[in-house]
């Protein structure tokens, strides 16, 4: 069957390709895919192209299909795998599967599969690795945002402290900790707001930091200040870019302690610096941001790492026990994956968007592939609904949950916007 997909064909050369699917025989699964949330990771893989390490080095001869953060429905079975899918099945999938230790993945590695496309054959090798999962709801880019919750859940349980006179690790973040997210009102930063007040294991003091008011403002009115004290957690956002020494302002609400657990969401050397800077004793700092020069560096205090038994990891991806984890919580209601969504687009939207990424502002990017849409901003729906009933009416189901894109929107949507030419 032919579909239409965004193929990465060389460093910053995506193209919206039509081209035939191979069969799937016996061995293989194919999807329609609904929706896929733009991640930076993919402009990385954009800009790098073949030095990427994921991308093939023969990419400009057998280009791939780009996005890893999708979901859709299971529309047929090879014999060797109808014990465990059918026709019909949602699924949400999880790329990083590192089968036999190869970075091939999803978004990344294939020609036929990756979140940019109408349809996609599943790798064998994600099949294997039990990463197709099956998805139980109908809200699609919930299941789009589980992988990138599921990054944050693992970063959670990467976490590790020790006590003195014990060579032992313990795993994730200090329960009722103190705990900092710099740099984190991004969309990834919002996630991790999100599970530090609403997982099992919380923090009792959380400090939000950004420089950019605007960004600080929406997170706080999503996730306030009250809602964090019902859940025992004292939540102060701060604008560093406003304070005359940030170390001292941070670490003052700490009581002049210091932080347990600090997240790094910028690979920004000062704020690196300034995440090791307040730690506490046995604080952890995990350096989340994946920056793209490879020669990335920044000063870190040894006498603190000898004395006071300072620690640094970083994370770059969760596994699919925690897109399970992202996936339940999600469905229960714990989690609130739409406060990252601020733009919605159709699959020719893409390309640009995806080469455009770091110059647009705003959180997550979600795509509905089967559409043809422009790339377009909630906030500007109601402006734009003037010229167009179907955004008319998605600006005013947006208004009404807060300013937030839904399951109702998205239902909406997909019945009534153009499909894909």
């Amino acid at each position: 069957m032919k579909t239409k997909a965004v193929r990465l064909h060389g460093k910053m050369d995506l193209r919206l390709d039509e081209f035939e699917l191979s069969d799937i025989g016996p061995d293989g699964v194919r999807v329609k895919v609904i929706s896929d949330s733009l991640c930076m990771s993919t402009y990385k893989a954009a800009v790098e192209g073949e030095d990427h390490k994921r991308v093939p080095n023969d990419v400009a001869d057998h280009p791939i299909i780009v996005g890893h953060e999708f979901c859709g429905e299971i529309v047929e079975v090879g014999e060797n795998w109808k014990n465990k899918y059918k026709p019909g099945d949602k699924f949400s999938i999880q790329p990083a599967h590192y089968y036999k230790g190869s970075l091939l993945a999803p978004g990344y590695s294939y020609a036929e599969c990756g979140g940019d496309t109408q349809y996609a054959n599943i790798p064998i090798e994600t099949l294997l690795s039990d990463c197709l999962l099956k998805y139980d709801s109908d809200t699609y880019f919930y299941g789009s945002l589980a992988e990138p919750y599921s990054c944050v859940i693992g970063t959670y349980k990467a976490m590790y402290h020790t006590k003195a006179g014990c060579y032992e690790h313990k795993m994730g973040i200090v329960e009722g900790g103190k705990m900092a997210l710099l740099a984190s009102v991004g969309p990834m930063g919002l996630a991790a707001i999100d599970c530090a007040i609403h997982a099992d294991v919380k923090p009792s003091l959380l400090v939000i930091t950004d420089i950019d008011q605007d960004r600080l403002d929406r997170a706080a009115s999503i996730f306030t200040v009250e809602h964090a004290k019902e859940q025992g957690i004292e939540l102060h956002y701060v604008n560093t870019g406003k304070v005359d020494d940030p170390v001292a302002a941070l670490r003052e609400l700490t009581g002049g302690t210091g932080y347990n657990d600090v997240i790094c969401f910028a690979p920004v050397k000062p704020v690196v610096e300034q995440a090791d800077a307040i730690l506490a004793y046995d604080g952890c700092l995990n350096f989340f941001a994946g920056p793209t020069n490879s020669q990335f560096k920044a000063e870190f205090n040894f006498f603190n790492v000898h004395y006071n038994a300072t620690h640094v990891v970083g994370t770059n991806a969760g596994n699919t026990n925690d897109m399970r984890d992202a996936v339940a919580m999600f469905t229960s209601g714990r989690l609130n994956p739409a406060a990252l969504v601020t733009h919605i687009g159709g699959l020719d939207a893409v390309a640009e968007t995806t080469l455009n990424l770091p110059k647009i502002p705003g959180g997550k990017k979600m795509i509905y592939n089967q559409i043809s849409l422009p790339l377009i901003a909630l906030t500007d729906l109601e402006e734009k609904g003037k010229d167009d009933p179907m955004l008319a009416e998605l600006a005013k189901l947006v208004k009404a949950n807060n300013g937030l894109w839904s399951a109702e929107a998205e239902k909406y949507l997909l019945a009534n916007a153009k499909p894909i030419a």
